[in-house]
């Protein structure tokens, strides 16, 4: 009996120690996809020309982010302006000087279901891993 406990407790460190880099490594990369795009569509969105963030803006972002393999669906955007103001719209785009706030979120997708192996408390299912920023806009009229 104790040494088929020793074989479980081992195999189950040995699974967690071959598998952990590997999804650590996804973890990060998918991390730092999400704040590539925050800061592209900030730099594009907030520039002298524009001052928004369409949804054409924001679908290209998705198709981005679709071919690096992140499902389409659960991507999630938040757009807002420091001032309270819409930054969605291309008929009214934000002044020069006033804050372009944009959060992108993705769920976890059990990712980090192989921690339980070894008694660490995974992210609930709905948790999301997100990336935000904020760049003043430079829109003149």
């Amino acid at each position: 009996m104790k040494q088929i406990l020793v074989f479980v407790l081992f195999a189950g460190m040995l699974c967690w120690m071959m598998f952990s880099p590997i999804y650590k490594h996804v973890f990060i990369v998918r991390e730092a996809l999400l704040q590539k795009e925050v800061d592209y569509l900030l730099e594009t969105g907030a520039s002298g020309s524009r001052g928004y963030i369409d949804d054409a803006m924001v679908e290209a972002s998705r198709s981005r982010l679709e071919q690096a393999g992140m499902r389409r669906d659960q991507i999630r955007y938040r757009i807002s302006a420091s001032d309270g103001g819409v930054a969605t719209s291309s008929s009214r785009p934000l002044l020069r000087g006033t804050g372009l706030l944009l959060t992108i979120s993705y769920p976890y997708e059990r990712l980090f279901q192989i921690d339980s192996l070894i008694g660490i408390a995974v992210p609930d299912s709905e948790e999301r891993m997100s990336a935000s920023g904020i760049k003043m806009s430079e829109y003149v009229p």
